[in-house]
């Protein structure tokens, strides 16, 4: 197993418990309230449309909150995910709702060889995904891969030049990673993580890349996806920047007064010829 990869998994099976039980995820919430959707699912529910009856795919779908989201919207949906152990709390949660959704175990970047090719009407990526991938060229053939006729790609994620600021530093905002993709990933050893959690992390060192939009957008058209849209946010739906942002009612941070104005995330939709 490649070693960054390793690690990762590591990571997110450690995490996995922690955020099923975190007040961030709310699965006390979507459990109480069948209509009740994830914040990140309801953030884009206009951009979604209607999604009933579409054979739906959620790459990279952690502890699945937004994949029920996505089952409670009327989508047939399946559930990708490396982690065992976020799989583990991803069918717990969907047994508890009564809701039929099939997860399925794998690196996304080998999906297409676990899933049904040319399958799916959507494909859906949420927030914090990307940033895990070595390479987003190759992801970009993985969705042509599993997309069917006509079908469409929906990517909400973390904007590149969120993911290049210095997190750390609560005086400014300050460049301090790469905003393009690099060969080598980015080495960070933190214990704790974007949710609130009970206990701090064991498996603390994680490999991360970022990508540039327009090198996510090049991977895309380059496999034969037109884009339709794309949609940059001034909100991020976790405290991306300590110090220097303020959570609205919709659950979304922003930056405080005095700061920039800075795309924060992006919405993507992409669809397959």
């Amino acid at each position: 197993m490649d070693r960054s990869l390793q690690i990762n998994r590591a990571s997110w099976d450690d995490r996995a418990p922690l955020h099923a039980e975190s007040p961030d995820y709310r699965v006390a919430e979507l459990l109480a309230d069948p209509a009740a959707l994830s914040d990140v699912v309801r953030f884009d529910r206009d951009r979604l449309g209607d999604v009933t009856g579409l054979r739906a795919v959620h790459l990279q779908c952690h502890i699945g909150t937004d994949t029920l989201s996505l089952h409670r919207l009327g989508a047939r949906v399946t559930g990708l995910d490396f982690s065992p152990a976020s799989l583990d709390q991803a069918r717990a949660l969907a047994g508890r709702a009564g809701a039929p959704i099939d997860f399925v175990e794998s690196d996304v970047q080998h999906a297409h060889d676990v899933l049904p090719r040319h399958a799916f009407d959507l494909v859906y990526t949420g927030i914090g995904a990307l940033c895990w991938l070595p390479d987003i060229r190759r992801w970009a053939e993985v969705v042509a891969a599993l997309l069917a006729p006509g079908g469409r790609l929906f990517v909400r994620d973390g904007h590149p030049l969120l993911n290049a600021l210095d997190e750390t530093d609560e005086r400014a905002l300050v460049l301090r990673y790469p905003y393009f993709e690099t060969p080598e990933p980015l080495e960070f050893d933190d214990e704790s993580s974007y949710a609130t959690i009970a206990r701090p992390l064991t498996a603390t060192v994680t490999h991360e890349w970022n990508h540039g939009l327009g090198e996510i957008a090049t991977a895309l058209l380059d496999q034969g996806l037109a884009i339709t849209d794309l949609t940059e946010h001034t909100s991020v739906p976790w405290q991306a920047l300590p110090g220097r942002m303020v959570e609205g009612d919709d659950g979304e941070w922003r930056l405080t007064d005095g700061h920039p104005l800075l795309p924060l995330t992006f919405t993507l939709q992409a669809v397959a010829p």
